[in-house]
């Protein structure tokens, strides 16, 4: 039995997908069973339970052989993996996969890093068996540009020209299914997941263009513009402030590592940022 949890996000809902399709018996957990219907697939048994709630989590791990530890983005990150990896050693879960982050160190600068970073070394101390995936920027993080694309052809990341290479989650998913499925080749490692190459979002911005088949503008904010746009999106200011210094690790050059983890991992040609556009661009036009 194998355990996903953040089982209705972006990657958790496509590695229960992958999972089940190839028949292996899984539980997925969530926190709210009414929003579950996507994941309601052949073999996959969904429980609820929380990050903050060991005990909840103890019983999701029951008879439970690998996990996917998918956890939520918040300020207390730190202890709600504590949470997961302390249940899972009593639970007797013997591998754990780590969904984890780009630039991910115990002593990172950015809150992002350090939060991923100490959730790692927690695992990585805990005697179980494990693997860390450590994706860059998603190329679905387009998808929260949606109304301002369609509104007035205009999207806003402070990333200056820096290139970044944005990765499918389709892809990342398929990573993190194969590295489930098949354990012994991936205890132990650390995959940094890439797209297959590093565009600048001007370059984004040009792709979407032609996918959407109306101009799309790249607007390059000042972190403080970005703060306040975020801020007022109802976004948490420690939220807004990690992102913010996540693009400044961005602007310095270090997005824009290109690996070939799909390719040798999941077996699979990565989908190109263009792929992903042409696939998705009904969702930004008016």
């Amino acid at each position: 039995m194998i355990l996903v949890t953040g089982a209705t996000g972006t990657n958790g809902k496509e590695v229960v997908r992958l999972l089940s399709e190839a028949g292996e018996p899984v539980r997925a957990l969530v926190r709210d069973r009414t929003k579950a219907a996507a994941i309601a697939l052949p073999g996959v048994e969904i429980v609820e339970g929380d990050f903050s709630q060991p005990d909840t989590l103890e019983a999701a791990l029951q008879g439970v052989d690998k996990a996917l530890m998918l956890p939520p983005i918040a300020p207390d990150m730190i202890e709600l993996q504590r949470n997961f990896v302390e249940a899972a050693k009593r639970a007797g879960t013997r591998y754990v996969v780590k969904f984890s982050a780009f630039g991910a160190d115990p002593e990172s600068s950015i809150a992002l890093g350090k939060w991923h970073g100490q959730g790692e070394k927690i695992l990585a101390e805990s005697g179980i068996a494990y693997t860390f995936l450590q994706p860059n920027g998603f190329m679905q993080n387009m998808f929260n540009f949606t109304e301002s694309i369609k509104a007035t052809g205009e999207f806003y990341q402070p990333a200056g020209d820096a290139k970044v290479s944005h990765v499918d989650a389709r892809d990342i998913s398929a990573v993190a299914a194969a590295v489930l499925l098949e354990e012994t080749d991936h205890v132990g490692k650390t995959y940094l997941i890439t797209g297959p190459e590093a565009l600048t979002f001007y370059e984004v911005a040009e792709i979407m263009t032609q996918a959407v088949g109306k101009p799309v503008t790249y607007i390059n904010p000042s972190p403080e513009e970005f703060k306040q746009s975020l801020l007022s999106w109802q976004q948490p200011e420690w939220f807004a402030d990690a992102m913010n210094e996540l693009f400044g690790i961005y602007r310095l050059g270090y997005g824009a590592v290109v690996t070939d983890v799909v390719e040798t991992v999941a077996k699979k040609k990565p989908f190109t940022f263009q792929q992903f556009a042409n696939d998705h661009a009904s969702l930004f036009q008016s």
